[in-house]
């Protein structure tokens, strides 16, 4: 049998997520746009992830499958459309297709956050060699989050964006043994987006690892 381990959506993409979900990096299908929303499914064993991206769009063939991932251990789907019943539609069969229920996924755990004030000039010439989406600049403060699954990574940087739009996305690595999301811009901001981010990814419902 097949284990859900992230059954995620992310509702409305922000300006900033749904360009680097288009970029080269993240757009591996279809594009998703700003408003649209997205369902992110990781299982495992990895290749199962073919049967679940079988089920979802036998289902609901209007919806978009924008990455389809299969790493060491596990598979990874991201569907997007702009009307969350036909996302919540392919979810279901998905879910009924592997006998599981959304619930079932793993409930995020954070594993470092910190607000890195005033960044030097040196420290945003390193992080900006190493980003996939904008730039830090010198003198702005850097909001760090880590967490696994990696993929919580997506919605993290989604609702900051969404709290705190002045900030800038500067990296979201979600594909991987944990998630970190890179933000910078002011201090204010960075609190606002990772006290919203801490009490997004608390009230996630699912088991323990």
């Amino acid at each position: 049998m097949a284990e859900l381990r992230v059954y995620l959506k992310v509702e409305s993409l922000r300006r900033q997520f749904a360009a680097y979900m288009g970029s080269p990096l993240r757009g591996r299908g279809y594009i998703p746009l700003e408003g649209t929303h997205s369902l992110i499914i990781e299982i495992a064993p990895a290749l199962a992830i073919h049967r679940v991206i079988d089920l979802a769009l036998k289902s609901v063939p209007d919806v978009e499958p924008g990455i389809l991932y299969v790493e060491r251990q596990y598979g990874i789907l991201e569907l997007h459309s702009l009307d969350m019943a036909e996302l919540d539609a392919a979810g279901q069969a998905i879910l009924d297709g592997i006998g599981a229920k959304a619930t079932d996924q793993l409930r995020p755990q954070v594993l470092y956050t910190d607000i890195v004030e005033s960044v030097t000039d040196q420290h945003a010439v390193i992080l900006n060699r190493n980003r996939d989406a904008s730039m830090i600049l010198p003198d702005e403060s850097l909001l760090l989050v880590e967490m696994q699954p990696a993929l919580f990574a997506a919605v993290a940087a989604n609702e900051a964006e969404r709290v705190a739009p002045g900030l800038t996305l500067v990296d979201c690595q979600m594909i991987g043994a944990s998630g970190r999301i890179f933000l910078s811009g002011s201090t204010e901001d960075a609190e606002r987006a990772r006290d919203h981010i801490l009490k997004t990814l608390e009230a996630v419902e699912g088991r323990e690892k």
